[in-house]
């Protein structure tokens, strides 16, 4: 399979309200995590960090621009992989010892990374059976109502367990906009991973149906709007209702 020069790993978007899109498009869209970079006046943000096979640092000057906080949705692989680049580094306490010492197994590495996931290779020395990712203590153990200030912008964490004990999602309710991480994003939501759980899931989407929601960045698949989002929710939802 081809391999692609560590220059041209990522891809880079500017969205509105100072918020970044950051890629790995050679990831099959399924496993590709959506990297958010937010613009603050104080600090910056930056939500999950991709699967660490090429230095987000080095190669996307974006992220050293400013100080910045670096916050884990969850601790899958896809999601975690360049955390430790970063000098302040936040994750839900559900979560912390797994950001802390992470395996093939916890991280869902296994059984997921295969070569089979890319469309083309990090540089060398990637190997995919040699794949891990690095460690990177917390700095800062968040919980749910905890608020991640960057001067201007304040974000409230909204812990959503079910796809994973610690998941989290970020809100801003000045601007109605939602960072949801892996509970909820517009293609097919993964439920029965080693550590999900069915009620919290439940629970987790009754709890953001509630929220006044104008955008949604998801970890995976492309953003989409106010409307959309009480769609998947609902629908989500009544497919639950199903099945009781």
């Amino acid at each position: 399979m081809k391999r692609i020069p560590a220059e041209n790993w990522y891809a880079v978007k500017r969205l509105d309200d100072d918020v970044t899109a950051i890629s790995e498009p050679f990831i099959q869209e399924f496993y590709r995590c959506n990297i958010w970079h937010v613009r603050g006046r104080d600090r910056d943000m930056l939500v999950d960090s991709g699967m660490g096979v090429v230095s987000l640092r080095e190669y996307v000057p974006l992220v050293t621009e400013r100080d910045l906080i670096a916050v884990a949705s969850h601790t899958h692989f896809d999601h975690i992989g360049c955390h430790h680049e970063f000098e302040c580094r936040a994750v839900h306490a559900a979560e912390a010892d797994l950001l802390a010492n992470p395996t093939r197994e916890n991280t869902l590495a296994d059984p997921y990374v295969t070569d089979e996931i890319f469309d083309a290779l990090p540089p060398e020395p990637y190997c995919s059976k040699c794949y891990a990712v690095k460690k990177a203590p917390a700095t800062r153990i968040l919980h749910d109502g905890d608020r991640v200030d960057l001067g201007d912008r304040h974000f409230e964490v909204i812990h959503t367990p079910g796809h994973s004990p610690g998941g989290i999602a970020l809100y801003e309710k000045a601007t109605e906009t939602l960072f949801s991480g892996d509970i909820l994003y517009d293609g097919p939501l993964i439920e029965d991973t080693y550590h999900s759980n069915a009620a919290a899931y439940l629970a987790s989407m009754e709890r953001l149906l509630k929220l006044s929601v104008r955008i949604v960045h998801g970890g995976h698949f492309p953003s989409f709007g106010g409307e959309r989002y009480c769609q998947l929710i609902t629908g989500w939802l009544n497919e639950k209702q199903k099945t009781i």
